[in-house]
């Protein structure tokens, strides 16, 4: 059985979104277990009960965020190359990023970095650079 366009499209955004999220955690080299509670809850809370994506895509798209940022803190890339991953998908793809999911995407990278002890120099230079990028 083959898959449309749009479950390639909706894998595709939040694997990005995983890069995205795990980069924002690894920022200062160690990925703390309050992080990936904090984005767990997050992607439970707000990514599955986002009304748009789920009439495109499905509601269990979203979990791929999760898979993926399981996936990648388990293999350790460089946050910096996970990040320029994210940054040249959402330059390809602003179309998919609406207002209200560059404001999802804010929050949730935010909440990420002030789960553990506040946010570290790394995450708030990250994160400034996401702030940036999503003014276009």
């Amino acid at each position: 059985m083959g898959r449309d366009i749009h479950s390639y499209t909706a894998d595709s955004f939040y694997i990005h979104l995983g890069k995205l999220f795990y980069a924002i955690a690894a920022a200062d080299k160690v990925v703390r277990e309050q992080e990936v509670k904090t984005l767990k809850e997050i992607v439970e809370k707000q990514w599955l009960k986002y009304d748009e994506f789920e009439d495109e895509f499905g509601t269990d798209a979203a979990y791929q965020i999760e898979i993926f940022f399981d996936w990648l803190d388990e293999n350790d890339p460089e946050p910096g190359e996970a990040y320029s991953d994210f940054e040249d998908y959402y330059k390809e793809h602003q179309r998919l990023f609406t207002p209200k999911v560059k404001q999802m995407v804010w929050k949730t990278a935010d909440a990420i970095a002030a789960s553990y002890a506040g946010k570290n120099k790394s995450e708030l230079i990250l994160l400034s650079k996401l702030k940036s990028l999503l003014k276009h």
